[in-house]
């Protein structure tokens, strides 16, 4: 099974990317993903169901840590030959 998960941690500041952005991002970057697109208003990351569920615990683990004081994420199941 594959799955998506798009998410976007909180609070925003537009001038700087706040630490948990940056933990965020690294958490996804580092994971074994397939597909990885980290923009400045949302993040999207793709991959088989274990790698993404993994991703989403320690993204949600780290960026709270990281000072997050919110984290706002959706988990959906790709069917083949969605891209």
């Amino acid at each position: 099974m594959r799955l998506r998960v798009e998410f976007t941690t909180e609070p925003f500041d537009l001038d700087e990317a706040p630490a948990h952005a940056v933990v965020a991002r690294e958490v996804v970057q580092s994971a074994e993903l397939d597909a990885v697109d980290v923009g400045p208003f949302g993040n999207t990351a793709e991959g088989g169901a274990d790698a993404v569920l993994a991703a989403v615990d320690a993204l949600l683990r780290k960026t709270l840590e990281a000072g997050a004081t919110r984290v706002t994420l959706q988990v959906n199941v790709v069917e083949e030959g969605e891209a």
